[in-house]
């Protein structure tokens, strides 16, 4: 199994900046307010994150993350890299806001990588129907991984998307989630990291996952 992968720590300014606004969010919460529902939640978080943190919500739950360690964001470049030599045809997005069913209400996402037809998001919005999404994948962390295996497997397949890839790290392995039905995919299939990784249609090519 791969050795864990170091968290990242944040700076002392980052910290300071949290504990302001984390400050200012309590001085609200002295007032005789209605309890926010956790949309209203979601949208306070998303306005306190500091630039390049992610805030999700899945499932119900809203996640915070810091931004991706090295080793992270170097396996989504690989990734984005082998999909644009495969298919030209189409565009690769990293950081896209998509809108997926939750278990009840609806999700908010930030795959690592998305693959749709280019000018599927060519608008002013934050987060996106995910109707042109061809492939969605994720490259998982310590902190976040059970969302990436689990989780966000739900939103996605209710989204119809057709090929969900989680590439996780600690495990050492590749799946490919196939064949959207309900709340789950039909088809799961594990690969070993270092193995080619095929993917079917509407994709169509193979991931070379020694490379990442």
């Amino acid at each position: 199994m791969a050795e864990p992968v170091p968290e990242y720590e944040s700076t002392s300014a980052e910290s300071d900046q949290w504990a302001h606004r984390a400050a200012l969010l309590a001085e609200l919460a002295g007032f005789s307010l209605p309890a926010p529902s956790v949309d209203a939640a979601f949208e306070v978080f998303s306005a306190a994150a500091p630039q390049g943190w992610r805030v999700e919500l899945v499932e119900g739950e809203i996640h915070v993350t810091p931004p991706a360690n090295g080793e992270h964001e170097e396996m989504v470049s690989e990734l984005s890299g082998q999909a644009r030599d495969h298919r030209r045809d189409l565009a690769r997005y990293t950081g896209i806001g998509l809108r997926v069913p939750g278990a009840s209400g609806s999700g908010r996402v930030i795959p690592d990588l998305v693959l749709a037809p280019r000018g599927s998001f060519a608008d002013r919005q934050e987060w996106h129907d995910p109707s042109p999404v061809l492939l969605a994948a994720e490259v998982t962390s310590v902190s976040m991984a059970a969302n990436d295996r689990v989780r966000k497997i739900r939103g996605y397949a209710r989204a119809g998307i057709p090929v969900y890839v989680v590439v996780d790290r600690e495990a050492a392995h590749i799946v490919v989630c196939t064949r959207p039905s309900g709340d789950d995919y039909r088809q799961k299939t594990t690969y070993k990291m270092g193995d080619p990784v095929p993917l079917p249609a509407p994709v169509g090519f193979t991931i070379d996952s020694g490379e990442l």
